[in-house]
């Protein structure tokens, strides 16, 4: 027999605890913002639309500056300490602009896929290009290869996280890479389209 005092706690015990649902961006300084405030990065904009559309996520910007997907493919264990219900991977950008292999891209792109895969995490994978000067062959595989790799894992792709950003001075930065406040809304507007069939079939029932 249960003792009476005890009945309270069991109580509460048997009640379901609401988890809040985590989306978690994986990507490089587009992701984190770079030369923006922090509530301007496009992370930060689709968390607002979240809010607006109802949806309770709890968002992490894991976008890190200067990273390449080998980078990216590092940190998985740090993301994975805390619950990650959908991945969004935007990684492999400066991959390209150092010419890196890409068979090092597809071969990090692919763990941080397989570990998605293995931790039953949701993903959206999003593409990236080069631009012409660095040679047709490099540029077609480079932009191939992510098509290929959300064919094979039968996930979401979002062709070109810069769509329409890319290439136009009023939308980017002085570098001309960096997308700026207004950059950053079309790049979270194009995110949005993609994540929230997403966001609404992973979230809580």
């Amino acid at each position: 027999m249960v003792p009476m005092r005890m009945l309270p706690l069991l109580a509460v015990l048997a009640v379901p605890v609401h988890t809040q649902p985590a989306l978690v961006f994986l990507g490089d300084s587009l992701t984190a913002g770079y030369g923006l405030d922090r509530s301007q990065a496009f992370p930060s904009l689709v968390e607002a639309r979240l809010r607006r559309a109802g949806l309770d996520w709890k968002v992490v910007n894991a976008g890190v500056s200067g990273d390449t997907s080998a980078g990216a493919r590092a940190r998985l264990d740090w993301i994975y300490r805390s619950r990650v219900d959908l991945l969004f991977v935007c990684i492999g950008s400066n991959d390209g602009l150092r010419g890196l292999p890409v068979a090092e891209l597809e071969r990090n792109l692919r763990a941080i896929l397989d570990r998605a895969r293995k931790e039953g995490t949701r993903v959206v994978l999003a593409g990236a290009m080069v631009p012409d000067n660095y040679g047709r062959g490099y540029q077609e595989a480079f932009r191939d290869l992510f098509p290929r790799l959300a064919r094979e894992y039968r996930v979401p792709l979002m062709p070109f996280l810069l769509e329409g950003v890319a290439l136009q001075p009023g939308l980017n930065q002085e570098d001309g890479i960096h997308p700026n406040a207004e950059g950053a809304r079309r790049v979270a507007d194009g995110v949005w389209k993609v994540l929230e069939p997403q966001l609404r079939a992973a979230g809580p029932k």
